[in-house]
C-alpha cells in the first residue's frame, strides 16, 4: 500500500499537467493562446489542441459568431432643416482579427461595442446633418446608410472587428418638434385640398356651361326642325284648302264667315259693337244669305 501511494500520486499529477496541456476550440469560437502575456498562437479551427500548462501558457476563448449592438437609447441628430430628429438603430458586428481585438479593446466586447457605437454616432451626425427629414426617412435612405456603414466599417477594422450591417429601425420627430411639424403637414394638405375643391369647382362650371351650350343647341335645331315641319305643313294646308275653295267659292267664303265667327266669339265675355246690318252678319241672315 505504501508502494503504491507515490504511484497514485504521480498519476495524479500527470493527469492534472496533461489537463492542463489539452483545450477544445468550439466551431463558435477563437482560441488565442497566451505565453508569458503575449500571444503566440490564434486558432480558429474547432477541434482538440495542445499547449504548454500554466503558467507557461494560457488560452483565452472569443465569440467568432454576429454579435448585435441594439441598446435602448434613443440618439438625437439635426438635419439640414435644423430639425431634430430621434433616431434608433442597430447594428451587427463579429470579431474579425483577435489579435488586433486584444491590443486594441483588451479583448473586450463591450468595450468594442462602445467603440463602434461613438462610430456610429459620428458617422451618422455627419450624414443627417446633409439630408432633409424627407431624405433621411425614405428619398436618400439607402445611400445614407452605406455612407454610414461605411464609415462604420472602417473604424471597426482598426479594433480587429468586422460590420455586418447597419440599419435604422425607426425615425422620429424629436418631441418638441413634432406638433409644430404635424401643424405644417395638416395645413399643407388643407391647401393642397382647397386647391382641388377649386380645380374640381372649376371643371364642374365648365361642365355645366358645355351642358347648358348643348342644351340651347339641341333645343335650338328641335325648334328650327319642329318650324320646318310646321311650315310644310301649313302650305300642304293652305294648298288644299286653296284646292278645295278653288273649286266651290261660295262655301270658302262661308267657311272664313264661320272661322272670323269662331274667332270673335270665343269668349262668353267678349263685346261687339256692330251694325246689325253689316256685312259681317249676313250669314246670319238666312233667306238674305241664299238669295245673294
Amino acid at each position: 500500500m505504501q508502494k503504491l501511494a507515490p504511484i497514485l500520486l504521480l498519476v495524479v499529477v500527470a493527469l492534472a499537467l496533461l489537463s492542463g496541456t489539452i483545450f477544445v476550440v468550439d466551431q463558435r469560437q477563437y482560441a488565442v493562446v497566451y505565453a508569458l502575456g503575449e500571444i503566440r498562437q490564434v486558432i480558429d479551427k474547432p477541434g482538440l489542441h495542445f499547449k504548454l500548462p500554466p503558467p507557461f501558457q494560457n488560452v483565452q476563448y472569443f465569440d467568432r459568431r454576429i454579435l448585435t449592438i441594439d441598446t435602448a437609447d434613443i440618439d438625437r441628430f439635426i438635419t439640414s432643416e435644423k430639425l431634430n430628429i430621434q433616431v434608433d438603430t442597430f447594428v451587427k458586428w463579429r470579431i474579425s482579427d483577435p489579435r488586433s481585438f486584444v491590443r486594441s479593446v483588451q479583448g473586450s466586447e463591450l468595450i468594442a461595442a462602445d467603440r463602434i457605437t461613438r462610430s456610429l454616432r459620428d458617422a451618422l451626425n455627419n450624414e443627417i446633418a446633409k439630408r432633409t427629414v424627407a431624405d433621411v426617412i425614405s428619398g436618400e435612405r439607402a445611400q445614407l446608410i452605406e455612407g454610414v456603414r461605411a464609415k462604420v466599417s472602417e473604424d471597426a477594422r482598426t479594433i480587429g472587428a468586422e460590420v455586418i450591417d447597419v440599419q435604422m429601425k425607426r425615425v422620429d420627430f424629436a418631441p418638441e418638434v413634432a406638433e409644430r411639424v404635424y401643424d405644417r403637414m395638416q395645413s399643407e394638405r388643407k391647401q393642397v385640398a382647397n386647391e382641388r375643391r377649386a380645380m374640381g369647382s372649376a371643371e364642374s362650371e365648365k361642365i355645366r356651361a358645355d351642358a347648358d351650350r348643348q342644351r340651347e343647341v339641341i333645343l335650338a335645331n328641335a325648334y328650327r326642325d319642329a318650324q320646318k315641319v310646321k311650315g310644310d305643313g301649313d302650305a300642304r294646308a293652305a294648298a288644299t284648302y286653296a284646292s278645295a275653295f278653288g273649286q266651290n267659292p261660295e262655301f270658302a267664303e262661308f267657311y272664313r264667315s264661320l272661322e272670323a265667327y269662331r274667332a270673335s266669339f270665343r269668349s262668353r265675355t267678349d263685346v261687339l259693337v256692330v251694325d246689325p246690318s253689316a256685312e259681317f252678319f249676313r250669314y246670319f241672315k238666312g233667306s238674305s244669305a241664299q238669295g245673294k
